[in-house]
């Protein structure tokens, strides 16, 4: 009850519960559309829909500043290529909620010459921006991470006596030359093993993995890049944002830094 208590009084996370709603809506209309819902009732749904989204961009006024605030903090990180890619992350982000900013004078009456449509597309190429950095921040971690999980099997099987242990890339076993699969099929499986243990041992970054790769298509779709429907766009952005709130309720589950 503690940690529900301190998660619903963080502004973030009824932004996030709000974004859950608003994809929960998307996925609801697009089944009714399916199911040969009555028009009034798939209304009904896209107007509470646009309503959230609009709740969500009055909740996210000010977010520019704290996106400013984390590129200058990750400005100083010691890695190169983590600093690049989450500092150029932040600034993408702090881009689209400023454009998100100038969306929401619009829909709500205060700028009604807004180009609503104009400052839509803007704010969702600076968003695809953003998850491409966050996306290959995560590629970099797990190369890392699999780098050191090769060498610590490695010393491991040199260790214990076992000859050729550092040539598998990891645990699986030898890579046995003239063995039922090919040997490019093997070094593959091996590769692939040794990326589920890696996620499997490391819940922030698979977390990260899977809310950025589901994010994606949201801006793939709204940009006209890779056409995905509502259906998807719905049912991708519910989970991320269940994955946000989780993250939010269990702050040890938030990659860092």
């Amino acid at each position: 009850m503690d940690a529900w208590v301190r998660f619903s009084a963080q502004s973030q996370a009824r932004e996030r519960l709000c974004r859950a709603a608003q994809y929960a809506c998307s996925l609801l209309g697009h089944a009714l559309q399916r199911h040969g819902a009555s028009p009034e009732l798939q209304k009904q749904i896209r107007q509470l829909e646009g309503h959230l989204s609009l709740g969500r961009k009055l909740l996210r006024l000010g977010n520019s500043a704290d996106a400013l605030e984390s590129a200058k903090r990750a400005v100083h990180l010691s890695d190169v290529v983590l600093r690049f890619c989450i500092t150029v992350s932040h600034l993408n982000r702090a881009l689209y909620f400023a454009c998100d900013n100038v969306l929401w004078a619009g829909k709500s009456g205060l700028a009604p010459r807004v180009d609503q449509e104009k400052w839509a597309q803007r704010s969702f190429r600076y968003y695809l921006f953003s998850l491409i950095m966050n996306l290959s921040r995560d590629a970099y971690e797990i190369r890392l991470l699999m780098e050191q999980e090769t060498s610590a099997y490695g010393r491991r099987m040199k260790i214990s006596g076992v000859p050729g242990g550092g040539e598998t890339g990891g645990p699986g076993g030898p890579a046995t030359p003239g063995g039922c699969l090919p040997q490019l099929a093997l070094k593959f499986r091996l590769r692939v093993l040794l990326l589920a243990r890696v996620l499997r041992g490391h819940p922030p970054l698979l977390l990260d993995v899977l809310r950025n790769a589901c994010d994606l298509f949201i801006p793939l779709d709204k940009l006209g890049l890779w056409r995905c429907g509502p259906g998807i766009v719905g049912l991708c952005g519910l989970i991320s944002s269940i994955l946000s709130i989780l993250t939010l309720i269990c702050p040890w589950l938030r990659l860092k830094p």
